[in-house]
């Protein structure tokens, strides 16, 4: 067994978190290519495969910052390995769920298994990688499995929804989960924070209750009205969520997530990034695989082989970018991000005018939001996680991972919201919008040395909180 802190148990380490990022982004890529399979089989509407990814997503974002905060209580190590088992029995189920309503039961118990993963992985990354610019690679080196699972994912659906069927697409998290569960039991050590975070279950009831009747009333909008009485009182109840959670959240000494983190720039214009960023991916994805297989009439695997640009860019860009903020900070990906998903929102409003769209723009389309998402991960991953001191890296990791499951349950909500509504080009538009939001924002994330300022005024800040809880 490697030496602790050696550079071989370091990529070890990198290695398992890896593999626990490839099994969630993995089983999101490959369930969107069987969407019209699904649909078919389960006699579902366009709402119903919304909840099947929103459900999931929902239940994500909602616990991420739980699971963070009790990683760093009771041991990243313990939770992680909760997560991965958890996760891994609940893709069994999922493949076995007999109607709609029991797969969206099931992919909500994956999402328990799944808060677990994200933030708690990143969280042992920064306390393995302790030296900035060798973080700021390994999470870039992170992030590129998201590529892995964008560039395998669409077409490993492909293979196995035309091969064996829909319900096969989540075979595959089980012989991953179970690699990953050994691996870590063997050689991720335990880890906590110095001093455990109080409980915040008042906070986690507002955050559930804002996401949730926010999505609800997205989703089901179409059909029900927008001023139907169901809709109407999801909107209010989330708004008074919203109105309650931040002014209480601001009077506890340990809030489930600290308002006053937001004053910082950086800090919040990487988490705005990362919603807009997500929004448009699980909009942009869940557009085109209905796009190619119900208007183009192409089949599963035919659909995973038309995003392989997207898959491919994804692949490659990350590990740059991760380069690029560790040596020169997060600006220029930002910047390169938020002009590929535009450009590609763009493209996409003009090629899907055409009943018989040229393959050859649809490939160039594809490949310039790989190349926007290739490039995001990694300047917004590096800046929320090092903008709180590491003794809270859970916490920190998981608000970057919420506002990643936030925005992509936005984007599938908003953009299916369109699609049923029947507006054709409003889809692209959305997701146009949203590269362009991340391209302003750009404008706000500071050099190297305005992160350096604000992570010392982010840590002088927790002091004083942690100092006054003790006393």
């Amino acid at each position: 067994m490697p030496e602790p802190g050696s550079r071989r148990h370091q990529l070890l380490v990198l290695t398992i978190c890896c593999m626990s990022v490839l099994l969630v982004s993995l089983d999101a890529t490959i369930l969107n290519v069987a969407l019209p399979s699904m649909q078919d089989a389960l006699a579902s509407p366009i709402s119903g495969l919304q909840w099947t990814l929103d459900a999931y997503t929902i239940v994500l974002a909602s616990f991420l910052t739980l699971a963070g905060s009790t990683a760093d209580r009771v041991g990243r190590r313990r939770i992680f390995q909760l997560g991965l088992a958890l996760f891994t029995a609940a893709s069994a189920l999922c493949s076995l769920a007999p109607t709609l309503e029991w797969l969206v039961a099931f992919r909500m118990v994956q999402a328990v298994g799944g808060c677990m993963l994200t933030p708690v992985a990143m969280a042992i990354l920064a306390n393995t990688f302790t030296e900035p610019r060798e973080r700021a690679r390994a999470i870039g080196v992170w992030g590129g499995v998201v590529g892995i699972s964008m560039a395998t994912g669409p077409i490993l659906g492909g293979l196995l929804v035309q091969s064996a069927g829909w319900r096969s697409v989540f075979w595959l998290n089980i012989p991953i989960g179970l690699a990953a569960l050994a691996l870590t039991v063997r050689y991720v050590p335990e880890s906590r924070a110095p001093r455990a975070r109080r409980p915040d279950p008042v906070g986690q009831l507002l955050v559930i209750t804002l996401l949730g009747t926010l999505t609800y009333a997205i989703i089901e909008a179409p059909d029900e009205g927008w001023t139907s009485p169901p809709i109407v009182a999801c909107l209010i109840a989330a708004a008074g969520a919203l109105a309650w959670l931040v002014p209480y959240e601001n009077r506890r000494t340990e809030p489930l997530v600290d308002p006053r983190l937001f004053r910082s720039a950086s800090f919040s214009a990487a988490t705005a990034t990362a919603v807009f960023a997500f929004a448009a991916l699980g909009g942009f994805l869940f557009a085109n695989t209905l796009y190619l297989q119900r208007q183009l009439g192409l089949s599963a695997l035919s659909t995973g082989l038309h995003l392989l640009p997207m898959a491919v860019l994804s692949l490659i860009c990350p590990p740059l970018s991760g380069r690029i903020v560790g040596s020169r900070g997060p600006r220029i990906p930002l910047l390169l991000a938020g002009t590929g998903i535009s450009a590609s929102g763009l493209m996409a409003v003009l090629v899907t005018r055409s009943p018989h769209p040229s393959h050859a723009l649809l490939s160039l389309t594809y490949a310039l939001f790989g190349l926007g998402f290739g490039f995001v991960n990694a300047p917004i991953t590096n800046t929320a996680v090092s903008g709180l001191p590491r003794a809270q890296a859970g916490v920190a990791a998981a608000v970057a991972a919420t506002s990643r499951q936030i925005g992509s349950s936005l984007g599938i909500a908003v953009v299916g919201a369109a699609i049923a509504a029947g507006i054709r080009p409003a889809p692209w538009w959305i997701i146009t919008g949203c590269g362009l939001a991340v391209l302003l924002l750009s404008t706000f994330s500071a050099h190297a040395s305005g992160i350096a300022s604000d992570h010392g005024s982010l840590r002088a800040r927790s002091g004083r909180r942690i100092s006054k809880a003790t006393r």
